[in-house]
């Protein structure tokens, strides 16, 4: 049975809640994307020495690899007991565990220390990681969306999101201030250890914040709810979560999976396969690659407010298929502005498609929200982000890599993005809009499913 929604938290209020979130994210994404510049630039030498460099370079990315099979693993168990427990206590529990794998990463021995245990542990705590941040993004963007108001949940649920791009502008920036002021030796010796140690600071901070802000209204609701129902059989799905996600909500997870596959891939292909590509191909050098990445990210950051504003407007399902279309249309022509060599082609052809991908990453927060009942959502949202990861994110960068070796042309690899963005379009276009849901509004008439989350209005249904 419907309630009346929470009313919405003073405008000081929320933006404290949308601070906690924002800087938690940057600081899990920055723990993540800091990992994987090390695994390039020195763990293959410190952590594997006994293979050859190529081999070092490959098992050192493999063990990057690992962070992303975890995260399905920690969307289960963070959604399960957050749907119980609460987002603020799971959001601090995700922060404490990224945050202290990173550090001592910072402080592991090396391979000429300890031998193999080095890279055993490196792999551990790498999972550590993964298994943290797949906890940390369905909770994050929750807490904003069921804190904020209705009317602009999508330009505040946005903000968590951004989080992703200033992570990798951090993490970049860091290790190339270090690299730029020490020498190699030092930098490989002792120098690479402080941006991992750096995040001890960075998860104090963090914390400090998160403790400071209050459990979603909407959840606090909704646990009410449940106590008072407690000897009602149709209550009994409340008490697993990801049961009744599976029972009530696998279309949703299936579009939320499908929704995922066009923004992940073509992040991690503009990102980090353009580092291949770029060097390899159109005969850039890495700083160049690398820094016109930066100024992109810079500018992803900054939009990525104003797509989930626009979604507020004009409804989810239209901006985000705006994203994905344009990234289809988008990628021919960017390998075209590579292929240049230009440092001015090369900046218009990443920052346009992180433009681009940002129209469906803005509203995804909000719109994977709103899919869900409340006492199910932090479990539905978490598995079909992080699921998607698995097969979407996860192998990008080693397709293109792969298709670019075999075919020597980027043709192959503009062909696997745009076949992601059939699946997203496919997915989008079969979901319900969602902007006018109200979060509070969670329960059906007896018989027809608890925790269901309620229909969408009528004029809702479209965008």
């Amino acid at each position: 049975m419907a309630s009346a929604t929470p009313a919405p938290p003073p405008p000081a209020s929320l933006k404290r809640i949308v601070a906690a979130s924002l800087i938690g994210t940057t600081i899990e994404w920055y723990d993540f994307f800091l990992y994987g510049s090390a695994a390039a630039l020195v763990f293959n030498k410190l952590f594997f020495p006994d293979s050859d460099p190529l081999v070092g370079t490959l098992l050192s990315f493999l063990t990057y690899a690992v962070g992303f099979a975890a995260r399905p693993l920690g969307a289960l168990v963070f959604g399960h007991y957050g749907d119980r427990l609460g987002r603020k206590k799971l959001l601090v529990l995700s922060l404490l565990l990224m945050g202290g794998a990173t550090f001592a990463i910072g402080l592991l021995p090396t391979h000429a220390s300890v031998g193999t245990a080095a890279p055993v542990l490196l792999t551990v705590l790498r999972l550590v990681q993964g298994f943290a941040l797949g906890g940390e993004w369905g909770g994050a963007v929750l807490l904003v969306s069921e804190h904020g108001d209705a009317r602009r949940r999508g330009f505040w649920a946005s903000w968590p999101q951004t989080g992703a791009p200033a992570g990798q502008l951090l993490a970049t920036g860091v290790l190339s201030l270090l690299t730029a002021l020490l020498s190699d030796a030092a930098f490989g010796s002792w120098g690479w250890r402080i941006p991992f140690l750096l995040s001890g600071v960075l998860v104090i901070v963090g914390l400090w914040i998160r403790l400071s802000v209050d459990e979603s209204p909407v959840f606090k609701q909704a646990l009410a709810q449940t106590e008072a129902r407690k000897a009602d059989v149709a209550a009994e799905s409340e008490k697993l979560p990801l049961v009744s996600v599976l029972r009530h909500h696998w279309r949703d997870v299936l579009v939320a999976m499908g929704a995922r596959m066009a923004e992940n891939i073509s992040y991690y292909v503009i990102t980090a396969f353009i580092l291949v590509y770029a060097t390899t191909s159109a005969g850039v050098s890495k700083q160049t690659a690398l820094n016109s990445v930066l100024i992109a990210s810079a500018v992803h950051f900054a939009v990525i407010p104003a797509w989930g504003a626009l979604s507020d407007r004009v409804g989810r399902r239209p901006v985000y298929l705006i994203g994905a279309v344009g990234i289809g249309l988008w990628m021919f022509p960017f390998f075209s502005l590579i292929d240049t060599g230009g440092f001015g082609n090369l900046i218009l052809a990443v920052t346009v498609g992180l433009v681009l991908h940002g129209a469906m990453y803005a509203p995804q927060a909000a719109f994977f929200s709103e899919m869900f009942a409340t006492r199910m959502r932090y479990s539905g949202a978490s598995i079909g982000a992080q699921f998607a990861s698995v097969a979407a994110g996860a192998p990008a960068p080693l397709i293109a890599t792969a298709l670019l070796s075999d075919y020597g042309s980027s043709t192959p690899i503009a062909l696997y993005v745009i076949a992601a963005v059939v699946l997203t379009v496919v997915a989008v276009a079969a979901a319900q809009e969602t902007r006018h849901r109200d979060l509070a509004d969670v329960a059906l008439p007896p018989g027809q499913g608890a925790d269901r989350t309620a229909a969408a209005p009528e004029d809702a249904r479209t965008p």
